[in-house]
């Protein structure tokens, strides 16, 4: 019989390919499972949804002539304060 549970490395493969394209059933199932039982893999995922939303805001082209955005302190400190609920 095949052993049905995904292993780490398999799933973080997974998360990675459902980025580009969409999965079969079986496979979001399966991860949904891992992710419930194993907080590394989901810290993985939100750590490469923050990167794909943070990388859309990058510009695409290098002719921006727009000002580069200044930070208040106090949204540095809410960004830090978020940073390490991730760790």
């Amino acid at each position: 019989m095949k052993h049905w549970m995904l292993c780490c490395k398999d799933v973080s493969k997974k998360i990675s390919e459902s980025m580009d394209r969409n999965l079969p059933f079986h496979h979001r199932m399966f991860i949904r499972i891992h992710l419930m039982m194993c907080k590394y893999c989901a810290r993985f995922k939100k750590q490469l949804v923050m990167l794909r939303k943070l990388s859309r805001l990058e510009t695409t082209s290098g002719e921006d002539t727009t000002p580069p955005i200044v930070l208040s302190m106090e949204a540095r400190e809410r960004i830090k304060k978020s940073l390490k609920a991730f760790s």
